[in-house]
């Protein structure tokens, strides 16, 4: 059955306006206040609205462009090594540290790609690793160790 749309684009677009509509309404729950004097609800409603209109970019994207006949194979080793990474990261971040975890975690989610090879994916492991370091460890003063008591620390 061929149809004026992408079924894809339509269907990632509706779930865009849904996520982006149901925390765009939870925030006036909350005090927004103004653009100078920010209460807790107005980056949930400020993100929630964009989430909405990129929601809506998608699904207008997908208007007259037609799905692909082929159908394409799920991505099994992006799936297998992201959802690794998560795994990974939330076993081992008390006992190897900020720096390891991050370091491994980047460079297994940049090679989930096979657009990228590994020399990329270890220069943007490691320099995903020194930013987060400065922004959360540094800078926000998050109570994790950059190394574990795994590495002897």
């Amino acid at each position: 059955m061929a149809t004026d749309f992408s079924t894809k684009d339509l269907v990632s677009g509706g779930i865009f306006v849904a996520a982006g509509a149901y925390f765009a309404i939870e925030a006036l729950n909350y005090e927004v206040g103004t653009a100078f004097r920010m209460g807790p609800g107005f980056m949930p409603l400020l993100l929630g609205s964009v989430l909405v209109a990129l929601g809506l970019g998608v699904a207008a994207s997908g208007w007259k462009k037609p799905d692909a006949e082929e159908a394409l194979a799920p991505p099994w080793r992006g799936i297998g090594l992201i959802i690794g990474v998560i795994v990974f990261f939330g076993l081992t971040i008390r006992g190897l540290g900020f720096v390891p975890v991050v370091l491994i975690g980047s460079f297994g989610a940049a090679m989930a790609s096979r657009l990228n090879s590994p020399l990329f994916a270890i220069i943007l492991a490691v320099a995903l690793t020194v930013m987060c370091t400065l922004i959360f460890v540094i800078g926000l003063g998050m109570s994790v160790p950059m190394f574990g008591p795994w590495l002897g620390q």
